[in-house]
């Protein structure tokens, strides 16, 4: 199920790009399917199957470097991560029977409306976030009364998202995350070591639906996997992270929902 495409001249830009995804990829909690897809789709043209696949492949790097590197830093809650994982892996082998049921499409079309939705969610509750906290009433933090609750859905929807879109989930995981009022770091790590376990299974459920183009995959990666080391570094580094941890999650959902419009109308 691998193959070589011929190279394209664009292809000398995936590796400046794979690094970008990865430095922030690794900053911001995400595996980088949710750029991957769409560049592979909307700009070198892969077909949309092809691109699912591919962009898992290409993800797998960013979170193993960026989850271990979280982990000795101290950014991962082992417990929490656990409750998303499990509940993941059920979700990417469903999702991954979704994607062979929809035309391509359908799947560029799905994945858009899913961006925005998730986008929307991350809005509105750090907006009620930023009110709690001009308020000076407390936000709490991971240990709220219904996380299993939440855990199990948002972590089962992140597992769907990942088999279905090959993003590797990480908008819906974010948002739970974010949900139950975890620091950012924590959010990040957490997240990283999510989106691996999710993206590891989803690459197994897609393995016989589509192919592997390695070439896009060393080209994506090359970048991507210096990126994902030094970003963790400029992380904990950083001491004004926690303070503009509202204007990232803006930011972070403002990308999303353009690239949702990209997708839809593309």
């Amino acid at each position: 199920m691998f193959f070589y495409s011929s190279i394209e001249p664009v292809y000398y830009l995936l590796p400046i790009i794979g690094f970008v995804v990865g430095l922030l990829g690794t900053m911001l909690g995400g595996g980088g399917g949710f750029i991957f897809l769409p560049l592979l789709t909307l700009v070198v043209g892969a077909p949309a199957q092809t691109a699912v696949i591919t962009s898992l492949v290409a993800t797998l790097p960013i979170c193993l470097v960026g989850a271990v590197a979280h982990f000795r830093k101290g950014n991962v809650s082992l417990r929490t991560g656990m409750l998303f994982s499990l509940v993941g892996v059920v979700g990417a082998f469903s999702g991954a029977a979704i994607a062979g049921y929809i035309s391509a499409s359908q799947l560029k079309i799905a994945f858009g409306v899913y961006s925005v939705v998730i986008a929307l969610n991350i809005f509105f509750d750090t907006l009620r976030k930023r009110r709690n906290e001009l308020k000076g009433e407390p936000i709490g933090n991971s240990m709220v009364k219904n996380i299993s609750v939440r855990g199990a859905f948002f972590g089962f929807f992140a597992g769907v998202i990942t088999g279905t879109f090959g993003t590797s989930g990480t908008a819906p995981v974010l948002a739970g995350l974010f949900s139950m009022r975890m620091a950012l770091k924590m959010v990040i790590g957490t997240s990283l070591m999510i989106v691996l376990v999710n993206t590891f299974f989803a690459i197994g459920a897609h393995f016989l639906l589509g192919q592997i183009d390695l070439t896009l995959v060393f080209f994506l990666t090359g970048g991507s996997a210096i990126g994902a080391i030094i970003g963790p570094l400029i992380l904990s580094g950083s001491q004004r992270i926690e303070k503009k941890e509202n204007n990232i999650r803006y930011g972070y959902a403002v990308v999303m929902v353009l690239l949702g419009i990209l997708m839809i109308t593309g």
